[in-house]
């Protein structure tokens, strides 16, 4: 299995050159030069197999540079019960009415992203010693809130490496930021930006492809990689938890193996759904994947219309992991459904860059309306929702969670469709106290996130995380914020290079 650049197809490389890379150097992302399949005999016999062991078996089709005890090694320090608090790793909740909640959030930073990022440094530190790479590697970290918690947490004191993450100040939530600013490890740094997440990650972009400091790298043995899901390891993992979950429903009876199976994705830089679409092109039996977005729906209009278009303004919700109006992982989409056309992807995020806008072909427009369905949802909305589910079901979610279930109802209310389907719900409902609280319990005031917490608490009866819980008496270690024009010498200080 080679890996091919969206903005080179000429350029080949195995997944380990990939994932230690991260993005390639012409600015592209890697790309399988082909899906793997997979067939109903082989869900069927994943279904009796641990969370782990199912992951291993999809890596192996994906990273066959890799040897089965390199993958079998990366998957067991990765997804066992030390890190996440089920041993399940991705728990099933019956919502109503065949439909199912995906939850994503039962590992150490209590969101979806750990899901990739437990097993990224393994991925990451394997992929080094097989290129003989003598060099400590850099991880650069755009977040909205979980990516950079989740890979500091995993990245914590890994050694040959050192992680930097970026956050947007005002664009995350009490209980995200102080899971960042407290981050303990002797090769971590966090640092906030006066701006929103798509600053962030125009700035780590820019440092990536930034010749001065590559050259300065280089001459300090050292070499960037990244943590978001640009990098192949860590979509290939989110692949895996969409085909467990198809097998864990066939498994426990809910679903004839064969059966599709709907998929709602709350998303902002279209990863998460866009590993849904990956594990559709093996074979999973996927019916429509939904694409949920906050107010800054960007997504939606472009799925819509095929135009894409982020020339509009940018709105601080509820569900801050959303907040993104410049999506990555679409690239890997559209490079795909254009029949690997490099210059069609050159031509459009040239010009998302220079004019923050884009549109693509008739033909493309009809295969994206082919398979996906788009809406969005505001902060009332989500609100609203939070409440309703709260009391029909006794269950408790969290704002991204709301999202995705407001979007699916508008969805069978415009289509009928009636097919079972998994919410992936991506975050602990303790990591939005505030936003959840003013859902289920308007009366409560606190401006106590502890208070907020213990609340939830009596009112869901879910356990609060010891990850969270442990927070409430870690120091800060990590303060202030800087321009986002001074990223790249954030990262020169911090590294001690000239």
């Amino acid at each position: 299995m080679f890996y091919r650049s969206t903005r080179n197809s000429n350029l080949k490389v195995e997944s380990a050159q990939a994932i230690s890379q991260g993005i390639s150097e012409d600015g592209g992302l890697f790309v399988p030069e082909s899906i793997p399949s997979l067939t109903l005999d082989e869900i069927k016999y994943m279904s009796d197999l641990s969370y782990s062991c199912r992951a291993a078996y999809i890596f192996k089709k994906y990273l066959t540079d890799f040897t089965d005890v390199e993958i079998q090694y990366c998957t067991d320090n990765a997804y066992n019960t030390k890190n996440f608090e089920t041993e399940n790793i991705a728990e099933i909740s019956h919502l109503f009415d065949g439909t199912y909640m995906l939850e994503l959030w039962h590992g150490p930073t209590c969101a979806f992203k750990d899901m990739a990022l437990q097993i990224l440094p393994y991925f990451l530190t394997v992929s080094a010693k097989k290129l003989n790479i003598d060099k400590k590697i850099v991880i650069l970290v755009a977040t909205s809130g979980d990516t950079g918690k989740a890979a500091l947490e995993g990245f914590k004191d890994v050694e040959g490496t050192q992680i930097m993450v970026f956050y947007p100040e005002c664009g995350v939530s009490s209980m995200q930021k102080r899971q960042m600013t407290t981050q303990e490890g002797s090769n971590v740094a966090v640092c906030a930006i006066n701006g929103n997440f798509d600053d962030c990650q125009n700035g780590v972009k820019q440092i990536f492809t930034d010749e001065n400091v590559k050259n300065s790298l280089e001459s300090n043995k050292l070499m960037f990689s990244s943590a978001n899901s640009i990098n192949w390891g860590r979509l290939v993992p989110q692949v895996v938890y969409y085909i467990s979950a198809y097998a864990s429903l066939v498994s426990d009876n809910q679903i004839a193996l064969g059966d599709k199976v709907n998929v709602v994705v709350p998303t902002g830089n279209f990863g998460n759904i866009l590993a849904a679409y990956y594990a559709k092109q093996m074979g999973l039996p996927l019916g429509k994947l939904i694409c949920a977005s906050n107010i800054n729906n960007v997504l939606t209009d472009f799925i819509n219309t095929g135009v894409y278009d982020r020339n509009r303004k940018f709105y601080a919700t509820s569900s801050p992991s959303m907040d993104i109006l410049i999506s990555s992982n679409l690239e890997r989409l559209l490079y795909m459904l254009s029949g690997n056309d490099d210059s069609k992807i050159k031509e459009w995020f040239g010009a998302l860059a220079k004019d923050g806008k884009y549109e693509v072909t008739d033909d493309i427009k009809a295969k994206i309306k082919e398979e996906f369905f788009a809406g969005y949802c505001d902060d009332e909305s989500t609100k609203e929702t939070i409440k309703n589910i709260y009391e029909k079901y006794s269950y408790v979610c969290d704002t991204h969670t709301a999202v995705a279930v407001k979007v699916y109802e508008d969805y069978r209310k415009a289509t009928g469709d009636k097919t079972r389907t998994l919410i992936a719900s991506t975050a602990s409902p303790y990591k939005f106290s505030a936003s959840v609280l003013e859902a289920i319990s308007p009366d409560f005031k606190s401006e106590d996130e502890y208070a907020m917490v213990d609340k939830i608490n009596e009112l869901s009866k879910i356990d609060i995380p010891q990850s969270l819980a442990d927070l409430k008496n870690k120091p800060v270690r990590f303060s202030g914020s800087i321009e986002k024009t001074e990223m790249t010498d954030y990262v020169i200080k911090t590294l001690d290079i000239k």
